[in-house]
């Protein structure tokens, strides 16, 4: 199990990320625009700098929905490697088959 601070953390980071979505958008569309004014350019550029480091969706971090793994994860399961051998076994995963060969 990882640290529950560290889960806590990312699930925080994903809350702002949904937040800041659409206003962060904006503002990229706006700075990116060849149309604007580099005056109106440089100020959303600006905005976009000033708003809170983890409202960028790259900072959250894939984790195991049931550990809290950060390594080793399916982003098809959101489920790290261990887990998701160990619920095949069990015949939790629908589809997924033990591999004989």
């Amino acid at each position: 199990m990882a640290k529950k601070s560290a889960v806590e953390r990312n699930k925080k980071r994903a809350r702002m990320a949904r937040r800041y979505a659409a206003k962060r958008e904006r503002l990229k569309a706006l700075s990116k625009d060849p149309t604007q004014p580099q005056e109106e350019r440089f100020r959303a550029r600006q905005a976009l700098a000033e708003l809170p480091r983890n409202s960028s969706p790259t900072r959250v971090r894939l984790r195991c929905e049931v550990t809290g793994r950060a390594r080793g994860n399916y982003r098809k399961f959101r489920l790290c490697r261990i887990v998701l051998r160990d619920m095949a076994s069990k015949g939790q995963v629908p589809g997924m088959v033990k591999s004989s060969w």
